[in-house]
């Protein structure tokens, strides 16, 4: 085992003590492939692909016909559930890393060394990297071969030299000599994800798997599906046996699977809720990184300079820990690595944590979305709301991904401050002190208040006992109160007590509300505060507007009427090409064809078109040739005459008659 590992992880209560060790000192590190140098070509780069692109979305809408501005307007269909979402993803993986070293970094910008105005250089930095990065992932909006080419090139540059410069310069004097390395493996990862995807869509897209419709996704059958499983699903009969009470073990794991997060065939998540899900993910490793990194290393380092000077310091401030100055040493070496654990296990605490409530939420996001679906509003919101486009709401779409990735940075830090401060006073004043038998300081408060102990435990097992045996009585299966006399009695003697009892309740009150705040501080998908006021939670009211948006544009339901639509359309648009009259707009005349080739659905939807047709047309009555063997006085103004059919009705019937008498 190297020095290293010797100071870093073995017990510190070692015989020969560790000896001192210096601060080691990173030099800057320039790599082969300059920054500076590599962003101003990287930028050009991707200005002329934004050409291209323009270029081609340009065409591509003049092929289509359709109107609008020249160039790419969107990056990708956030709308869009049916797309592929490893893109998209991937890109805001990368800003996110790049993002995150705004803040770190004490250069923002690789084109400058101004450290004076480095808030100006991150607030440029803000909006210069979204633009660098956007080529990236509008190569993929057009579904072309040329974009997939582009693609290729820039996500095979951007990973390239990213790998290059961490071989270059593995070490930096940033926080600590990996944490550059350890920081940009997310990057890597999401790089190399893009490297291989552009690829193979570019593969696809030459053996013709691949999809060219880049703006609609109503001819996927994912929407279909939807409709039939949701059609298929009858509402399960309630038996005696899931009436009952489901046992302790099975409880459990019904808890456990409530935060598993398991695929549903026929359910397909947002674009966004996938993206901020990746997004938390490569936070929550940040976070738990930057606090590794700016933390133990120092304890480390302080932990192995510990000589007997130490016991001089103690001794100004009247700590005799023992009269022995190398035993005061390894005392307090004990204790610094005593810190050292209760920080690495606050930290790890509450990155799990936060990973149960990422699964959870994902959990919840879908119940969410599935009951919204539904109709269900009462049960998501716990009110009435409409659940359409606003404002408020679309701002608060817009916004969703950052606040989630900004609460899960800010409750992770908050966690891990609580959870340490709380493994302290459990380390400290509970385990060592019952380990070692000495400074017994809070058992000893503990005990010599003994006799308010015993009475706040005699107090509520009476009220409990009484209440059980003494003021309820079971009559004819039903339960109502006995003694009540005594109750009274009891009621008014235990009032001075029961005030005492309730200040351990609001205490254990604060501690249980602080602690759950605490642990879901990171998730929006739940209200911190009671329902009646959950509207002032920002985070909450940020969620619900959310998914008014998701559920009003992207509804499977919808999308999958409005698909049919659009297919039933396209089917007989060639048969309303030759129906249709230049000059009305539409020709009704009867074809008389094989009438067993048209199936009976397609009858009776032509039936109807051309009802709707006559109603709202009323001059084409005459076009039908059962009015035209009328007489032209049937007609007024274009429309039929009812009261000159309902005299040729009269006409015809006194012509029968005649005849019918002359016989």
């Amino acid at each position: 085992m190297d020095k290293d590992a010797l100071y870093d992880y073995e017990y510190p209560d070692l015989d020969p003590l560790p000896t001192k060790r210096e601060a080691e000192i990173i030099p800057p590190c320039d790599p082969t492939a300059d920054d500076r140098l590599y962003h101003i070509c990287i930028t050009a780069i991707s200005l002329v692909v934004m050409l291209i692109l323009a270029i081609l979305a340009r065409r591509t809408k003049v092929g289509d016909r359709q109107k609008g501005l020249p160039g790419l307007l969107s990056p990708v269909n956030f709308l869009d559930h049916t797309q592929h979402k490893g893109l998209a993803v991937a890109v805001f993986g990368v800003l996110l890393c790049k993002l995150w070293g705004l803040i770190v970094s004490p250069n923002p910008l690789p084109f400058t060394t101004d450290t004076e105005n480095k808030q100006n250089w991150v607030i440029l930095g803000v909006f210069y990297y979204p633009a660098l990065y956007y080529p990236l992932l509008a190569c993929g909006t057009l579904h072309n071969k040329v974009g997939y080419v582009l693609g290729s090139l820039l996500s095979w540059t951007h990973f390239g030299v990213l790998v290059w410069q961490k071989i270059d310069c593995p070490k930096s004097p940033l926080i600590h000599k990996h944490y550059s390395l350890f920081s940009s493996l997310p990057q890597i990862a999401c790089l190399a994800f893009l490297s291989f995807q552009y690829p193979l869509l570019l593969f696809k897209g030459l053996k013709g798997t691949e999809k060219n419709n880049a703006t609609e996704d109503l001819g996927s059958s994912y929407y279909k599906d939807y409709v039939k499983k949701m059609l298929k699903n009858k509402p399960s009969k309630l038996s005696a046996t899931n009436t009952e009470t489901p046992k302790l073990p099975q409880r459990i794991l019904d808890a456990v699977k409530s935060y598993i997060y398991t695929p549903e065939e026929a359910f397909r998540f947002p674009l966004k809720l996938a993206i901020s899900g990746v997004v938390s993910f490569i936070t929550l490793y940040q976070v738990a990184l930057l606090l590794i990194s700016t933390v133990v290393p120092p304890l480390q380092l302080a932990r192995s300079g510990v000589d007997e000077d130490i016991a001089n310091v103690l001794a100004g401030f009247k700590i005799m820990l023992s009269p022995d100055k190398h035993e005061v040493v390894r005392i307090v070496v004990y204790y610094m690595w005593c810190v050292e654990v209760c920080y690495i296990s606050s930290m790890t605490l509450s990155a799990l944590v936060n990973l149960a409530m990422l699964m959870r939420s994902m959990v919840l996001h879908r119940s969410n979305l599935k009951g919204l679906y539904r109709g269900d509003i009462y049960n998501v919101y716990n009110c009435q709301r409409s659940i359409r486009a606003s404002r408020p709401a679309l701002v608060c779409w817009m916004g969703y991904t950052s606040f989630t990735a900004a609460h899960i940075f800010i409750g992770m830090i908050i966690q891990t401050m609580v959870f340490f401060l709380c493994l302290l006073v459990a380390i400290f004043l509970i385990i060592m002190p019952i380990l070692h038998g000495q400074n017994l300081i809070l058992f000893q408060i503990l005990l010599s208040m003994w006799p308010f102990w015993l009475m706040i435990i005699l107090a509520v097992l009476i009220q409990h006992i009484t209440g059980r045996f003494c003021f309820i009585k079971k009559t004819a299966g039903t339960r109502d109160l006995d003694n009540r006399g005594n109750l009274f009695l009891l009621t008014y003697l235990l009032f001075p007590v029961n005030v005492l009892i309730g200040v351990l309740l609001a205490v254990w009150r604060l501690i249980i509300t602080a602690l759950f705040n605490i642990v879901h501080m990171g998730r929006m998908d739940i209200s911190l505060l009671n329902r009646n006021v959950e509207a002032f939670d920002p985070a909450y009211r940020c969620y619900a507007h959310y998914l008014k948006i998701e559920v009003s544009q992207s509804h499977p339901v919808m999308k999958a009427f409005c698909g049919l639509l659009l297919q039933s359309v396209g089917q007989e648009s060639n048969a309303a090409q030759r129906s249709r009259d230049a000059e009305e707009g539409i020709q009704l005349v009867q074809q008389e064809k094989k009438q067993h080739k048209i199936s009976s659905a397609k009858r009776a939807r032509r039936h109807w078109q051309l009802l709707y047709t006559l109603v709202n047309n009323p001059s084409l009555v005459g076009t039908r040739k059962h009015f035209q063997r009328q007489a032209a006085e049937s007609f007024l103004n274009g429309s039929l005459n009812r009261s000159a059919k309902q005299g040729s009705k009269k006409e015809a019937a006194t012509k029968e008659a005649e005849a019918a008498a002359s016989n």
